[in-house]
């Protein structure tokens, strides 16, 4: 016998999410925090006594004192037991009423197609029981969209899955970028929100270099004091003294051995001059940045969280002046070999187009990528005689705001 019930304990409903295959970070308790512009509420579902089902929901309130409802990647649930579905549905909507609630909006992290992004195809898993249980519930299918922006989540993410193989099923070009962030002296340091002022800076460099608007200082360290020890920055920095008196050690070293080396030993003293070359442009390189930076300087970071057995990489930012110093390759190594030694069973970079042709995709192919495609959103209307009015109203809002953005 199935009960539901209003106000669930944010410990268990975070424990029963995370021993879920349907584990997602935006389906644990803490992110009602996160969203403090929005209201929430956890539900679920009892079955003698057993937590069978579970959900975060967030309620919007709308004008004319109505409401929506999402179910960020929620509900969690059997998606195959019709009788589950039905029951929760139709108990979370007798809840939704008594918020004057329109319409409930859920996108469950249920897996559509899941391929490497040198692999795409169109082999869909067979979900015809988990879609006729949610369309059987009320649930209406929005759509298969690939427009990144046409879903509150993107219906694609591009994921890195536990691998003890991992570094060495990298692409071969980004195995050599690896080698050139390091020649160069980057290091990368994983901390907490003590250094959010410097994460934060380059965040903004990015910010203007796009033209696009991320989030400001203080997202940030409420993010991290909301998930405490399980929020993480990487940071890439340089310290430009080291490198400078490195690079300067080795053109002394370079010049003497030119200057020992034979005239007539023509195939040294070119690779001994190409080296020199090289060095010294890294000299001019390296002296030219002290005249504006520190001597530590942080050159790109990454925010993330980790819940359960997964990773969000949420944020990053780079300094656009040391793009050739490819902080980020080492970044995201680092923080997947963090999530991994960590438990993690994955780590996502975040969304990308279904088309898998934009620039997100192209950068996030460098780590040998699993692309996720989601079954997509659905709609549980509530109030059915103003539901057509709201849906017209939510998609007007929605495409003023990408419009602006």
């Amino acid at each position: 016998m199935y009960t539901f019930k209003v106000g669930i304990d944010p410990k268990e409903h975070d424990d029963f999410v995370k021993s879920n295959p349907l584990c997602n970070l935006l389906q644990s308790s803490s992110w009602a925090k996160v969203k403090y512009n929005w209201e929430s509420e956890i539900v679920g579902v009892y079955q003698d006594g057993q937590l069978v089902a579970s959900s975060l929901v967030l309620i919007k309130l709308l004008p004319l004192k109505f409401t929506m409802f999402y179910t960020p990647r929620g509900p969690v649930m059997d998606y195959k037991n019709r009788e589950l579905v039905e029951f929760f549905m139709k108990n979370l909507k007798k809840f939704a009423k008594t918020k004057h609630c329109l319409f409930i909006k859920s996108d469950p992290s249920i897996h559509y197609n899941d391929y490497k992004v040198t692999e795409q195809n169109d082999d869909h898993y067979d979900v015809t029981e988990e879609m006729d249980n949610i369309a059987y519930a009320g649930g209406k299918h929005k759509s298969f969209a690939t427009n990144i922006s046409e879903n509150i989540q993107p219906r694609y993410q591009a994921n890195v899955y536990k691998s003890e193989t991992f570094e060495e099923d990298l692409p071969r070009h980004t195995r050599r970028l690896l080698k050139d962030a390091q020649k160069r002296g980057v290091h990368v340091s994983v901390t907490g929100a003590e250094r959010l002022d410097e994460f934060s800076d380059v965040v903004e460099l990015t910010e203007e270099r796009k033209g696009v608007n991320l989030r400001n200082r203080e997202y940030f360290k409420h993010l991290m004091e909301t998930y405490g020890d399980d929020a993480f920055l990487f940071l890439g920095e340089v310290n430009l003294d080291d490198k400078l008196n490195e690079f300067t050690a080795d053109l002394e070293a370079i010049e003497k051995e030119i200057a020992e080396t034979p005239e007539n030993a023509r195939k040294k003293l070119n690779r001994l001059n190409d080296q020199k070359k090289s060095v010294s442009k890294y000299i001019q390189e390296f002296t030219a940045f002290k005249e504006t930076y520190p001597t530590n300087v942080v050159i790109a970071g990454v925010l993330s969280i980790k819940f359960g057995n997964t990773m969000e990489m949420l944020y990053a930012g780079m300094n656009d002046d040391f793009k050739k110093f490819y902080p980020q390759y080492m970044i995201y190594v680092e923080n997947m070999n963090f999530a991994f030694d960590r438990g993690c069973e994955w780590c996502n970079m975040g969304g990308v187009q279904g088309d898998l042709n934009d620039g997100l995709t192209k950068f996030k192919s460098n780590f040998n990528p699993m692309i996720n495609e989601f079954i997509g959103e659905f709609d549980f209307p509530v109030n059915k005689l103003l539901y057509g009015l709201s849906e017209w109203a939510y998609a007007l809002r929605k495409k003023r705001r990408s419009n602006t953005e």
